[in-house]
């Protein structure tokens, strides 16, 4: 017989939110997720030590968690482990034949990956679930916005993850840098677009953490 062994809070919550990101994925899209932990900032491979320039041990750790996540992920898929390099603007730099997103907030981080060229493109992100501050809303919510049956409670935060998200699935394809009130989302219908750019479909889960998935519309 096996014997029952307790999970820690952080354990119960990284467990819940991947079943609740399993529930949410599109087929052939690997998702995962991981407590940030303390000693995370090692998993980060030489060249990637490199490439994550900044001295900040909290951004560091969260960088080497969603890194060392994504590779699993790719191992998954088939693809061997390589490092994930940095863009200018901060953005991932995945190996040939692979497509990917990560995030991460002060707790939480996150990575989606899935097998494709180079004009395949994805965007994740992850928030806590709670209010986002009252003076951010206006600079996040826009006229064009429609929230359908979302809570009003988190409408703003779930919103700023969408665009966050949509933001990362099209700067690939376009290279235009984006603010909030560029992009406009439909709760209601599950997906949002650019000024410019295709219709994104979003993917989202809620409980325990907000996570959003946006996919250019092709897929």
């Amino acid at each position: 017989m096996t014997a029952m062994t307790s999970r820690s809070p952080s354990d119960r919550s990284e467990a819940s939110l991947l079943s609740a990101m399993m529930s949410m994925a599109p087929p052939g899209i690997r998702l995962g997720c991981r407590t940030i932990r303390v000693g995370d900032e090692d998993l980060l491979l030489p060249e990637e030590q490199h490439a994550v320039t900044t001295r900040n041990l909290e951004a560091r750790r969260a960088s080497g968690a969603a890194r060392h996540l994504a590779r699993d992920l790719m191992a998954e898929l088939g693809h061997p482990v390589v490092a994930i390099g940095r863009g200018r603007f901060g953005q991932p730099i995945w190996p040939a034949g692979v497509v990917g997103s990560l995030a991460h907030d002060r707790v939480m981080a996150v990575a989606a990956v899935v097998s494709g060229p180079a004009n395949l493109s994805l965007g994740i992100d992850v928030e806590p679930a709670e209010p986002l501050p009252d003076d951010a809303v206006p600079l996040v919510m826009t006229a064009g916005d429609e929230l359908g049956t979302a809570s009003r409670h988190l409408a703003g935060r779930i919103l700023f993850a969408a665009k966050e998200a949509i933001y990362k699935a099209v700067y690939p394809l376009d290279g235009i840098i984006l603010n909030h009130d560029d992009v406009v989302v439909s709760l209601a219908a599950s997906c949002g677009r650019t000024r410019a750019g295709p219709v994104v479909r979003l993917y989202l889960c809620i409980s325990p953490r907000i996570v959003v998935l946006a996919i250019p519309s092709g897929r």
